[in-house]
């Protein structure tokens, strides 16, 4: 089969061995698939990993390897992780597969991804997509659901003011399910044509030069992964507010953590959600994620859509299988 493999270069190989399933999963062949930053990062060496690429996707079940079939045939997005099953631990006793210290992780830690025509995931962390939601909404579910994950950990009152900083895939992705849930937030960020996505749906927004960075906010969401973006969001968090840590902030200089016990400041890491709240978010069709997609290359094409993700204006680049 074809598939978009890195092992010490990111290269396009045809006759990659297909998967089979185990006892417990599914076959998936992949309709279409997304490229994250992630991916990006994995090619520069991050985690190590050698493999097939690709966390993001949807595709149809064609096997199932247990009694229960019932799946074939059906559309489905994967979680990104799956957990150890030991009934010793903690974690995958509460099905939080994603914190299980013995996990596999698609494309990214000791699992093949889904820049492939197939892959093979367990039936318990694939979920089955609407039929009114199409591929190009639902591959969007994964980073939504780490969107979401935020209303997972904190409880944002009616009346809270909410930012987010950063106006890149995460922030937009962000704000357009915050302000789905009917709260008031505004995205602040640098680029006027990113920020048009978001008002476009009714997110309030605003360029960072022209915003006045006071302690007001209850919730400041970091999204920008950058140590200057950190302190903007710590100067826009007002005492006893929290401050969501969206983005990994790589410290390439000293910032003062004063502030955080000054205004006593809740410091919340926030990173991948569940996938059924993201489903049902896409399914209402309050979101729509479609002027993110700033190109779909077939794959065999997948390498020049690498490309087309390092450059600056893009957002989205998906494959197509």
């Amino acid at each position: 089969m074809k598939a978009v493999v890195f092992d010490k270069e990111l290269k396009l190989v045809d006759n990659y061995e297909k998967p089979v399933p185990k006892e417990g999963e599914a076959l998936v062949r992949v309709t279409l698939a997304g490229i994250c930053n992630t991916d990006y990062e994995i090619t520069k060496g991050y985690m190590g990993y050698v493999g097939v690429l690709g966390h993001e996707a949807v595709g149809i079940v064609e096997d199932v390897n247990s009694d229960d079939k019932s799946l074939i045939g059906k559309r489905v997005v994967p979680e990104i992780s799956y957990g150890c099953k030991d009934p010793n631990c903690e974690w995958c006793a509460k099905k939080n597969y994603r914190h299980c210290p013995n996990r596999h992780t698609l494309g990214i830690w000791r699992k093949d991804g889904v820049f492939a025509q197939y892959f093979t995931m367990p039936v318990e962390v694939l979920f089955e997509v609407p039929d009114n939601v199409p591929d190009e909404q639902a591959v969007f579910v994964e980073p939504l659901a780490a969107a979401l994950e935020i209303n997972e950990q904190l409880h944002i009152k009616p009346m809270d003011k909410v930012i987010v900083l950063g106006d890149g895939k995460l922030g937009l992705i962000t704000a357009l399910a915050l302000n789905a849930q009917n709260l008031d937030v505004t995205l602040v960020g640098k680029h006027q044509n990113k920020l048009d996505i978001a008002k476009a749906q009714g997110v309030k927004t605003s360029l960072l030069q022209d915003f006045p960075i006071e302690k007001k906010y209850d919730v400041v969401v970091e999204a920008t992964g950058s140590v200057n973006g950190f302190e903007t969001s710590l100067a826009l968090t007002k005492p006893r507010g929290v401050l969501v840590l969206k983005s990994t902030v790589a410290a390439s200089k000293e910032f003062n953590l004063a502030p955080i016990v000054i205004d006593e400041i809740t410091v919340l890491g926030s990173r991948c959600g569940q996938f059924p709240p993201a489903l049902r978010l896409l399914q209402s069709e309050k979101v729509d994620f479609s002027p993110l997609i700033s190109g779909v290359y077939p794959v065999d094409k997948a390498i020049e859509g690498f490309e087309k993700n390092k450059e600056k204006d893009t957002l989205k680049v998906l494959i197509k299988f």
